[in-house]
């Protein structure tokens, strides 16, 4: 079973930064060039300088690991950070809207400590998502120069007695920190220390069955590779640091987990190859017609409402639209190997008919050929304006929650970009070092 502990995290100091709004951030690989000149113009103490450090003119390899390395460093001595004085769990709350709808949310975990595992069948920590080398070697490197984890990898567990949401939700104390991101989500975390009674019950619980992650593969990996680095010799006599992680830990029953989907768009089709899609549709689907571009956007614009794993996609090429519904049977001689939670998602529906039908296999995604966004709008936008050569667009409803957990406890993986959870746990309000 996995084990859960209290830690003792850095955080920004407030009566030195001020706004913590400022020094705070999305995740790594949500921020583009012009979003890390944004918040390091908002103020130069801004956590991307430690979590995303970039190549500078003259630099040598390793340079801008290094760089990162010497500014916590200085943050730590100067003040900007400081650590907590006693081991502690930290509650997190976030109340957003979901995107493309008028409905607000509120969800509850807690970030701590989690003693990393190597997959397999008998391991505490399911995965349920394929990694790629580069992002494991770039969040390595960092991770060797700095000794610590910036961001945290999230985790779903199950808690069925409802005793961790009940104390989640029932947290009175005044939170030590409240930010309003720029996407108006609000942000409350609270710190309770280990000594407080109701620690040890809160880690047994959440540790009491397997934990599958959800979003931070790359982050997680990457801790093995250096947690297995670290080991020499005879095991230790304490509990290292180096060998835990940062997590955030999540259950529905504290709040729902919004999957949005991630829509694809192909490149390089052709006029002749659309045309020939469109004529094939038939063999995977029932298909009905839709004209108007705006009214199949607005189908899937509050799709992470939807429950989805019902094999309905939205389909539009310049010549026009369609609403898809998978014809199931057509699809079994098709699909890849693996378990039935994989074999029936939506994401692996998808990528069967984009072979199938358009030539989209496994190489012409690495060539890239398929791109990705999260916004129907802008998915029938690239293919009426022939962004980068696309031809054709389809939209997807999300991923359940269920079906994540599924697809884990078989031992199997999703696509990618199968899931993207939201909102994001920002970066730099807890700072899990590894000492």
């Amino acid at each position: 079973m996995p084990t859960i502990q209290p830690f003792r995290a850095l955080r920004y100091a407030p009566d030195v930064v001020g706004d913590l709004a400022a020094v705070v951030a999305p995740p790594y690989d949500v921020i583009d060039a012009d979003e890390r000149r944004r918040l390091i113009a908002q103020d130069p103490r801004n956590v991307v300088r430690i979590d995303l450090p970039i190549d500078e003119p003259g630099d040598e390899p390793d340079d801008r690991y290094r760089r990162a390395a010497r500014q916590l460093s200085a943050w730590r001595t100067d003040g900007t950070l400081h650590r907590d004085p006693r081991p502690s769990l930290y509650p997190y709350e976030q109340t957003y809207r979901v995107p493309g709808t008028d409905v607000d949310r509120v969800r509850r975990g807690v970030f701590a400590r989690v003693r990393l595992e190597a997959f397999g069948p008998e391991s505490g920590i399911r995965p349920h998502e394929r990694t790629l080398s580069e992002p494991k070697e770039d969040r390595y490197r960092l991770l060797r120069a700095t000794g610590v984890n910036t961001s945290p990898v999230v985790g779903m567990y199950v808690d069925s007695s409802g005793q961790v949401a009940e104390w989640l939700s029932g947290l009175v104390d005044a939170p030590v920190a409240e930010v309003v991101d720029a996407d108006s989500v609000a942000h409350r975390l609270w710190r309770i220390a280990a000594d407080d009674g109701t620690v040890a019950d809160v880690c047994a619980r959440i540790g009491s069955g397997p934990i599958t992650l959800a979003d931070g593969h790359h982050r997680y990996e990457t801790a093995l590779r250096y947690r297995d680095e670290r080991v020499t010799g005879a095991a230790p006599d304490a509990d290292p640091g180096w060998a835990s992680i940062l997590m955030l830990l999540l259950e529905p029953i504290a709040g729902p987990l919004t999957v949005l989907p991630t829509h694809r768009v192909a490149l390089g089709v052709g006029d002749k190859g659309v045309a020939a899609v469109r004529a094939r549709l038939g063999e995977l689907f029932e298909v009905d017609e839709v004209r108007d571009g705006e009214a199949l956007e607005a189908t899937f614009r509050g799709a992470a409402l939807d429950a989805g794993g019902e094999g309905r996609f939205g389909l539009w090429t310049r010549e026009g639209g369609a609403i898809l519904r998978a014809r199931r049977g057509a699809f079994a001689a098709f699909l890849p190997d693996g378990g039935t939670a994989l074999r029936r998602l939506d994401v692996t529906l998808a990528g069967v008919a984009l072979e199938r039908l358009a030539g989209i296999d496994a190489g012409a995604v690495e060539s890239g050929r398929l791109r990705y966004t999260k916004d129907p709008a802008e998915a029938i936008r690239w293919v009426s304006d022939r962004v980068g050569g696309a031809d054709l667009a389809v939209l997807l409803e999300p991923t359940p929650p269920s079906e994540i957990v599924a697809v884990a406890a078989d031992g199997d993986v999703m696509p990618q970009k199968s899931t993207y959870i939201y909102p994001k746990a920002l970066t730099g309000l807890v700072i899990n070092p590894l000492e």
